[in-house]
C-alpha cells in the first residue's frame, strides 16, 4: 500500500510547470462540480495537494534561478568569472 502513495509522487516530480498545473485546474475543476463519493474527492484533494506542491517546487527554482541571474548581472561578468583572461 505504501508504494501507491510514494508512486505518483515519483510521477509528479517528473512533471513540468505547465503539465502540473494544467492537472490541477482538472482537479479543482472535478471537485466543484461535485457528484464523486467521498472516497474519490478525498483522492483528488490529495493530488491536487501534491500538484499544488509541485508548482511551488518549479516556482521556487524558476525564482531562485531570476534572483541568481539578477544578482550575477548587478556584480558584472567580471567578477563571477574569477581568474578569467578578459579581465582588464
Amino acid at each position: 500500500m505504501t508504494s501507491e502513495v510514494e508512486q505518483p509522487t515519483a510521477m509528479s516530480e517528473a512533471l513540468g510547470y505547465e503539465q502540473a498545473r494544467d492537472e490541477l485546474i482538472e482537479v479543482v475543476r472535478r471537485l466543484e462540480a461535485g457528484g464523486t463519493t467521498l472516497e474519490e474527492s478525498l483522492a483528488l484533494w490529495e493530488r491536487g495537494e501534491e500538484l499544488a506542491k509541485v508548482c511551488r517546487r518549479r516556482l521556487d527554482g524558476a525564482r531562485a534561478r531570476l534572483d541568481a541571474a539578477l544578482a550575477e548581472e548587478e556584480t558584472g561578468p567580471e567578477d563571477t568569472a574569477a581568474g578569467s583572461d578578459d579581465a582588464p
